[in-house]
């Protein structure tokens, strides 16, 4: 029988002080927080264990503790055209508290004289607020805003509230504003509580929120490449993890939390900035813009993978254009920065490594279009009165693929309400006239969109245009001379 990878057989010792907490011990933070931690100890000294605590009733703390807190992180993809292909075992993990066996221990972890950062990733649902999630003192909080309260309480107290006892806190979920958010719903728990004003004090004074953007594909254990894995290392790893190379962390955050997490100093690509804003557009529009406008396109044509897609000889063109040409430009960036950026999201579509399904990106392509898409097309003809020929052509696509889905001829996951109302327009012969029922449809796209008259007509010319038994032609047809 294969031995478990442990400290002893790895020759990875415990004994770096904890200055991080961590909620969550799931794929993404162990491929990229404690990466990036793991990375610190080495280059720059950080010197920094971590702590784990497990945020649900069932996870995986249990095994992350079998193994000593110990696994490795397989990087895979491309970098400058090149194949990367790295493998790191990840050491900087020293803890591991389920605090639903063990609350002491977790109220222990307040008492760290060496604790300066607190991250998370608890789901995107993970931070909200819950009126009827009151504890009491020796029960522990229900939610993950409710838990890091009381650490911080007994933080407070066993300190007696010093200045120099505040945390810098990183939340990960992938929620816009969520160090904001996070702090609101702490200070909600501070008010239903009737904890004392001093700590309401404290937690606003010494104690940073910081507004995150983070990116990175993790995916996950790598289940069909294990076996060899196993043989490789000469024992088993059962939480092996799989990422691409690319990595990005945008922190909006006061200068005192980069002094307590100087991630930005030795090579890592983390970026403190001032408004996370235009960094958190760009992502929304170039990367996940890119995808939900290639979902209707690459199916309609046939196609099934996202590399498959932008490699292509006409539709990965069309995307690439769509990028540059019109999407880019409604950005409020320096130009060469979103270039670069938009490069590398090419690159990272290209990864030999990864295969991701366009039917899975299709996932509530309404909802994604509307969040993703639309605010570029919009943005470009307020900006040019011009419409964006390729980004409103990915709208006909997509009315094509639902109208398509409709008829029995795709498969398409959406709410219910949308799928009927697609259903509905087969009682209307016109096409033109489905198209403007759907443009006008307030409860998909929050506005009436029939009324945007350049957007209006370059939808209704490339529908007319585009031949689902001919996609490739009607593209090239479609596209700007």
């Amino acid at each position: 029988m294969t031995k478990v990878l442990t400290r002893t057989n790895s020759n990875s010792e415990f004994g770096l002080p904890i200055k991080v907490v961590q909620f969550g011990e799931g794929n993404f933070l162990r491929a990229f927080a404690d990466w990036m931690i793991d990375i610190l100890n080495e280059k720059a000294g950080y010197n920094a264990g971590v702590a784990v605590v497990q945020p649900i009733e069932h996870g995986l703390v249990n095994i992350l503790e079998q193994q000593d807190g110990l696994y490795h992180l397989l990087m895979r993809g491309l970098s400058d055209g090149k194949v990367k292909n790295e493998k790191r075992l990840i050491t900087c993990i020293q803890r591991t508290i389920n605090p639903f066996t063990d609350l002491n221990a977790f109220f222990e972890l307040a008492k760290g004289a060496n604790l300066s950062i607190i991250i998370s990733n608890t789901t995107e649902a993970g931070i909200g607020f819950d009126p009827d999630d009151t504890p009491g003192e020796h029960k522990l909080a229900k939610t993950f805003p409710g838990k890091l309260t009381q650490l911080l309480l007994k933080r407070y107290q066993f300190f007696d509230g010093s200045a120099s006892a505040g945390l810098g806190i990183i939340p990960c979920e992938l929620i816009d504003r969520n160090g904001d958010k996070l702090k609101h719903a702490v200070l909600q728990y501070a008010g239903l509580w009737k904890l004392p004003a001093g700590f309401t004090n404290w937690i606003n004074d010494s104690n940073y929120f910081a507004n995150t953007l983070v990116d990175r594909i993790v995916t996950g254990y790598p289940r069909e490449e294990i076996e060899q894995i196993t043989e490789d290392l000469g024992y088993q790893d059962q939480l092996v993890v799989s990422s691409e190379v690319f990595h990005l962390w945008i922190i909006e955050a006061p200068d005192e939390l980069q002094k307590l997490f100087p991630a930005h100093k030795f090579g890592l690509n983390v970026r403190y900035v001032k408004d996370q804003t235009p960094y958190r557009t760009r992502k929304v529009r170039i990367l996940n813009g890119a995808h939900t406008s290639m979902v209707a396109v690459g199916m309609l044509a046939g196609l099934v993978t996202v590399k498959e897609t932008i490699e292509h000889p006409v539709v990965g063109p069309f995307i690439k254009s769509l990028i540059f040409e019109e999407i880019i430009p409604t950005i409020n960036l320096p130009k060469e920065e979103l270039d670069n950026f938009a490069n590398e999201v090419i690159e990272r579509f290209m990864n030999p490594f990864i295969r991701h399904e366009l039917q899975s990106i299709s996932l509530n392509s309404i909802s994604k279009f509307k969040v993703r898409v639309l605010p570029s097309i919009l943005d470009f003809i307020e900006q040019k009165n011009l419409a964006p020929v390729r980004l409103c052509t990915a709208f006909a696509s997509l009315i094509r693929l639902y109208r398509m889905g409709a008829r029995g001829r795709g498969i398409l996951s959406d709410d219910s309400k949308y799928l009927e109302f697609f259903c509905s327009l087969e009682e209307c012969e016109d096409e033109q006239e489905q198209i403007l029922r759907v443009l006008s449809n307030q409860d998909m796209w929050g506005q009436d969109l029939s009324q945007n008259h350049l957007l209006k007509e370059a939808v209704i010319k490339a529908f007319n245009i585009l031949d689902p038994d001919s996609v490739e032609q009607s593209i090239e047809a479609i596209q700007p001379a």
